[in-house]
């Protein structure tokens, strides 16, 4: 049976989920979309012939709010596979340079979605960055970490996605190494929230920590196209000489590599670049 998918974070045409989400289409599968701007989904000539179909679906609605969240479960049905890749992007200011909209826009969708995740849970596929951590950060090639450290507003947002998703699966969490969200990104009394599932029994997520994103080429297909070369690598450790990725090669990983050999990937975090 084809999967049945929910997409968070994927009506921006050529962000990881998006392409993901094309990829599962042409599979067979059925994705929802929840998106705050349908218009964009409903007049994008890639997806008519699905959303005649009834194949993909779009629904208005804003994943910081936890009745939206809500509504996008039971509109979807029985969902199989979650796509998050909620993401904020910045508008230039002449005197204030990049301005983002919010400092955790990322975290509080993500407890949305985990304080209202059904029974039995899906299958749940996030996208992070590769150096958001202290530590992780300190291995990054010395040429880019000057890319990095204008990006301290979504990447803090970013860091409290992970605090979220390591409370839930139960993964280990060094404040010296891991990074420490304060209260003003988690929110007060996060853990205790409603629905959030208890510590160390949600396990059912892989989170992908991309390299700086391009909008290049997908390398993995050229690669199998033609038989040979090397595309990604994908490790649970930091890769220290890893610049960039592109958004399509880590859709195609998603969904070519990571789906499919799910048993191996779950519960796991995932660095990912060239």
């Amino acid at each position: 049976m084809s999967p049945n998918v929910l997409a968070f974070g994927a009506s921006r045409t050529g962000n990881i989920c998006y392409l993901s989400a094309i990829r599962l289409l042409e599979q067979g599968a059925t994705v929802t979309f929840l998106g705050r701007n349908p218009a964009a989904l409903e007049t994008n000539e890639l997806l008519q012939g699905y959303l005649k179909s009834g194949k993909a679906r779009v629904i208005k609605g804003d994943a910081t709010k936890e009745e939206d969240v809500r509504r996008a479960w039971s509109e979807a049905g029985t969902v199989d596979i979650v796509l998050f890749g909620v993401g904020m992007y910045p508008t230039m200011h002449l005197f204030k340079g990049m301005v983002f909209p919010s400092k955790n826009l990322v975290t509080t969708c993500i407890l949305n979605v985990l304080c209202t995740l059904p029974a039995p849970p899906p299958k749940l596929i996030l996208v992070s960055g590769m150096a958001l951590r202290p530590s992780a950060h300190a291995s990054l090639p010395l040429l880019v970490k000057p890319v990095y450290a204008t990006l301290g507003v979504p990447h803090r947002d970013k860091l409290g996605m992970e605090r979220a998703l390591a409370h839930c699966a139960g993964w280990p969490w060094n404040p010296a190494t891991d990074g420490a969200p304060g209260a003003d990104i988690m929110g007060d009394a996060w853990t205790a929230r409603a629905g959030l599932p208890s510590a160390g029994t949600f396990r059912n997520l892989l989170l992908v920590r991309p390299a700086l994103l391009t909008d290049g080429k997908c390398v993995a297909d050229e690669v199998r196209a033609k038989g040979k070369g090397k595309s990604y690598r994908v490790s649970e450790h930091d890769l220290s000489s890893c610049y960039t990725v592109s958004r399509a090669d880590v859709a195609h990983f998603i969904v070519t590599e990571a789906l499919p050999r799910w048993d191996e990937f779950r519960n796991k975090a995932v660095n990912m670049g060239y």
